[in-house]
């Protein structure tokens, strides 16, 4: 495992992301461990796991090592010698890629690291995964989630530069971790969901609504979009090859197109309803995240929300976020 050529760029990430083989809608309920229920995870109590001080002890052994290793942009898993937990790694990455798509990791010191640090440790845990990629237009690998003020300057800044609730939704990456520096001083709960869960239970109450996610919706790019191109783009959200349905998601971006193209009533329904399962009782988690929590979630086939925020002086939200590409 190397995943070290440097990172990807914004569209290539995205575009590895919605590679994905269709070969009709399923017909029927899809089975399997990513389509968990949240009552179940927290009455087994499997869903959060205490990091061990052996774990804890082989990543900050591991960090002494990667930081006298050259440029931080292009090192490789290899230079975060973590062999000594290989078991925990390979455990984290079957549960991630192949069963319910969602790891939530407690107790990392990140009071004793300095942010140089803490920004290596989300490097190293990202490239366990695969291939880091970049964050945004400005070409940060390692991003810090906080409220920038953006919501002020452009009511259609991306979301998680702001303090406002962000509805469900799912990166345009394989994989998406989110380490927990400070928490705000009120609000910001993190909410999780599987997406096939989701699906399915919309397939009970709303067969008409559930095809609906075969097909093309309007997708804000939120100005971000190439000198030129058009401001808005089609964006299937389900594919599915026959054993694993994959999602992309973006309830947030999908409603606000409407500020460019006319949105048809059935296409509002399907994302109130949509919203509305993934929220229910029962279905997904929330919680919210403590310092040295990480949450590190599988994006084909989990989805995740946050509620508004707010911050005080001195205690200003602070999350840093990875993004990573599996097997480019």
């Amino acid at each position: 495992m190397t995943h070290g050529a440097g990172p990807l760029s914004i569209a290539e990430q995205s575009a590895h992301f919605l590679t994905r083989e269709h070969g009709g809608p399923p017909d029927g309920a899809v089975p399997g461990e990513a389509a968990w229920y949240g009552r179940d995870v927290v009455a087994d109590g499997s869903w959060a796991e205490a990091l061990t001080p052996d774990v804890i002890a082989a990543f900050e052994q591991a960090l002494a090592a990667a930081a006298s290793a050259g440029d931080p942009d292009h090192l490789t898993a290899a230079d975060f010698p973590l062999e000594a937990i290989a078991p925990t790694l390979d455990r984290w990455r079957r549960t991630l890629l192949t069963g319910r798509g969602f790891l939530v990791l407690r107790g990392l010191p990140v009071e004793r690291w300095s942010p140089a640090m803490q920004q290596l440790f989300m490097r190293g845990l990202g490239l366990q995964f695969g291939r880091l990629g970049l964050q945004n237009p400005q070409g940060d690998i390692i991003g810090e989630v906080r409220d920038t003020g953006a919501a002020k300057r452009d009511p259609y800044a991306r979301i998680y530069a702001t303090a406002g609730e962000f509805r469900f939704h799912c990166d345009a990456s394989d994989v998406v971790g989110l380490l927990c520096i400070r928490p705000a001083a009120r609000g910001g709960e993190s909410r999780i969901a599987s997406s096939v869960t989701v699906y399915n239970e919309l397939l009970k109450r709303r067969p008409d609504l559930a095809a609906r996610l075969f097909e093309p919706l309007a997708l804000d790019l939120r100005n971000e979009q190439q000198a030129g191109a058009a401001a808005y783009a089609p964006l299937v959200p389900c594919a599915y090859d026959g054993a694993l349905l994959r999602t992309a998601y973006l309830s947030d971006y999908f409603r606000t197109a409407a500020r460019h193209v006319a949105l048809p009533p059935a296409d509002v329904e399907l994302l109130d309803l949509y919203d509305e399962i993934a929220a229910g009782p029962g279905i997904g988690l929330a919680f919210h995240m403590r310092p040295g929590d990480v949450q590190v979630l599988y994006n084909h086939t989990t989805l995740h929300a946050r509620t508004a925020f707010e911050d005080e002086p001195g205690r200003e939200r602070l999350l840093l976020r990875f993004l990573a590409s599996v097997g480019v």
